[in-house]
């Protein structure tokens, strides 16, 4: 190994050398690393060079080990492993990581043991240097003693749920290594002739809409469902969220939980099932309507939301019409607490014939006050069938100019599926659709109502199966559902279907058949493959 060769592949060790003791150190090497460190070693304890050396090099050598490694996730019928690259390097001084990452020779390290992680996700070539926190720690000793979640807690008398948060935080840094998402839909579903990107076949978040109460301080127009339900029991909401937990595990799929209802906060025990589900490591948000900012603090005190969303249907007047006199200010106020507990606030529509003209005006109002605000197409079910949905051809003019604005407005976000179609047309970057999938229903998303129900999405009566009867898992896999996962024939040869599909809710909700018609606002399926899509 000559000198350049030192400064390509231990650039920082070298740094520290001056040209007399590099050449040292050169003609004493082997072509190892073994040899290199012991040279490091005994040049610092000679004083010719800082006694926080080799540590250093031990560094750069573990890294340039890492470096080599090839990084594969387990299979799909395996369980959570150690990142096969990683390497542990225990060290007699602290601060050598800032010292690698600004390969700056003024910071000086001091003497005091400290453990470093360094490895490489899957996939990148990347590598990643970090002190080793207790939680890293822990969770790579609870994977390499083969203790299940619930063991691990029980052994160190934590809190429930600690575990599984442990586990979540060392997953996302790439710790820990996952089996591949089994949340996958299979490439026969579409047309041969289609290339479907990979990100848009599998999902690695799993989003469970839980209507928790029908319970509701408010009686709007166009209310998809107010029938009566029950109330599910505080214990019985408590089975659910481990029922999914155990889903999320069994898919290799992060769990996100959207609480809605009615009106979510206003189910008894709300705090104590959001404590629960925070515990688990879920991902949670609130789809409900506005509340006191003591209420927010309560929630805060347990877990942040993703986001909190509240509805508006328009412009003040026409908003309150539909939702109930005072209800736009009420909002309006709404938003200045979310943004003072520094909580993401958005805002949804439900776009109707009257208000398609009120919603880049309402825009307008909204920007810089809340992170987004998005629309879904009326539902003509329940009260929504007193209302009129938009004419198709009019809402190709409105799409057109929402995505337009959108450049202009950033508050403007993407949800419904339609706007896929108007950015293909121009050859523009597809967003990924409603769900992230396009309809997502069934597929990366259910619905489940108070009674127990499980719908494929609150939109349109879409049963397909009951939590007192049978786990999520099973569900998931009915007949019922795959039904309602798969795309319409209408859709097969559409090169954007991977992030569009329409909406099972309008074309049902207009008597067709979802699984031969096609949404009847598509301007028609295209056929050219689409520009990238957006990350």
């Amino acid at each position: 190994m000559n000198q350049a060769e030192l400064h390509t592949i231990y650039p920082v060790t070298a740094s520290f050398l001056d040209a007399k003791t590099l050449l040292n150190v050169e003609t004493s090497l082997k072509n190892s690393a073994k040899t290199l460190l012991k040279a490091v070693e005994d040049i610092s304890q000679k004083s010719l060079a800082p006694f926080f050396l080799p540590d250093i090099c031990a560094l750069e050598i573990a890294m340039e080990k890492v470096a080599s490694k090839t990084v594969v996730p387990p299979g799909p019928t395996e369980s959570i492993i150690v990142n096969p690259s990683l390497e542990l390097c225990v060290l007699a001084s602290s601060g050598c990581v800032d010292v690698i990452h600004r390969i700056d020779t003024k910071i000086c390290p001091v003497p005091g043991q400290e453990m470093i992680l360094v490895w490489k996700n899957s996939g990148m070539q990347k590598v990643t240097v970090a002190v080793a926190k207790p939680e890293d720690l822990a969770a790579i000793k609870i994977i390499t003693d083969g203790l299940d979640p619930a063991s691990a807690e029980t052994e160190a008398n934590v809190t429930p749920g600690l575990v599984d948060i442990l586990l979540r935080r060392a997953l996302d840094k790439g710790i820990l290594l996952s089996p591949a998402s089994l949340i996958r839909r299979k490439r026969r579903d579409f047309s041969d002739s289609l290339s479907i990107p990979e990100q848009h076949l599998s999902a690695e978040v799993f989003t469970l809409q839980w209507h928790i109460t029908q319970d509701c301080d408010l009686f709007c127009r166009h209310c998809y469902d107010r029938s009566a339900r029950s109330n599910m029991a505080v214990d019985k909401a408590m089975d659910v969220i481990d029922n999914f937990h155990s889903f999320c595990r069994d898919r290799h799929v992060r769990g996100q939980i959207s609480f809605s209802g009615g009106n979510p906060l206003l189910y008894p025990g709300f705090l104590e099932v959001y404590e629960r589900a925070a515990r688990k490591g879920f991902t949670l948000a609130i789809l409900g309507n506005p509340t006191t900012r003591e209420m927010m603090d309560s929630i805060l005190k347990i877990a942040r939301p993703e986001y909190f969303q509240v509805s508006l249907e328009g412009l003040p007047e026409h908003n309150d019409s539909i939702r109930g006199h005072g209800h736009f200010q009420r909002v309006m106020n709404f938003l200045e607490v979310l943004r003072a507990v520094d909580i993401q606030g958005q805002i949804m529509l439900t776009l109707t014939r009257d208000n398609m003209n009120q919603v880049l005006p309402l825009a307008e109002i909204l920007e810089g006050k809340v992170w987004g605000l998005a629309f879904n197409r009326l539902s003509p079910v329940g009260r929504g069938a007193a209302l009129a949905l938009p004419d198709p051809a009019e809402f190709q003019h409105f799409a057109a100019r929402y995505c337009e604005s959108a450049s202009r407005l950033g508050v403007l976000s993407f949800k419904d599926n339609m706007l896929n179609a108007q950015l293909a047309a121009k050859g523009e970057a597809l967003f990924g659709g409603c769900t992230g999938f396009g309809c997502g229903a069934a597929f990366n998303f259910m619905a489940l109502l108070p009674d127990g129900e499980v719908h494929a999405c609150r939109k349109l009566p879409s049963l397909i199966g009951n939590i007192s009867t049978a786990s999520l898992g099973e569900i998931y896999d009915g007949q019922a559902a795959v039904r309602y996962r798969t795309r319409s024939e209408a859709c097969r040869e559409c090169s954007i279907v991977a992030t569009c599909g329409g909406c099972l809710a309008v074309v049902s909700g207009l008597g067709l058949d979802i699984a031969k018609d096609r949404d009847p606002f598509c301007p028609g399926p295209i056929l050219q493959p689409p520009a990238k899509s957006a990350s």
